[in-house]
């Protein structure tokens, strides 16, 4: 119980610093999307029933947060993260490179699927002007963060 109770808190400490800090201090491309990298350190790491939910909840608040369509990025989180959990008994997830690598991936791909989401159900005009030029630097950044925090365990990991 303590053990999920640490990753609530360390699942808080991430949004806090996504929605309130991070985008006080960095400009837009150049900051890290944290809930992104949880999502594939759930997905690779802690394949279970609850962090799906996990991941969906995530998306959500995010979505509330940022003021845009809601289930935008909950939906694209739950892709990825249903993609990562089905290859990770398949995959070495305790290599550093390999990480980095699908954090990358992973920005791309929820780019992407959020553009394809907008282009089906929005009518806005310019979406490619507004999320192509800043998927390359918002991946390198998050694939940056991932490089950094690889090393820290949650708890329920370390209970293995």
């Amino acid at each position: 119980m303590i053990a999920f109770l640490k990753i609530a808190a360390v699942l808080l400490a991430a949004l806090v610093l996504q929605m309130t800090l991070l985008p006080r201090y960095l400009l837009d491309p150049f900051q890290p999307n944290l809930i992104i990298i949880l999502v594939v350190y759930l997905g690779l790491k802690l394949p279970h029933r609850f962090a799906g939910v996990t991941v969906f909840a995530l998306g959500l608040l995010q979505d509330s947060f940022s003021g845009i369509y809601l289930g935008l990025h909950a939906f694209s989180y739950l892709c990825i993260y249903t993609l990562l959990s089905e290859l990770a008994d398949r995959l070495y997830t305790d290599n550093r490179a390999l990480f980095v690598l699908v954090v990358f991936i992973a920005t791309i791909m929820s780019a992407l699927l959020n553009l394809l989401l907008l282009l089906v159900f929005s009518v806005g005009n310019g979406l490619y002007a507004s999320l192509l030029p800043a998927l390359l630097p918002q991946a390198l950044i998050n694939a940056l963060i991932a490089s950094l925090v690889f090393g820290m365990r949650l708890p329920v990991e370390e209970a293995r």
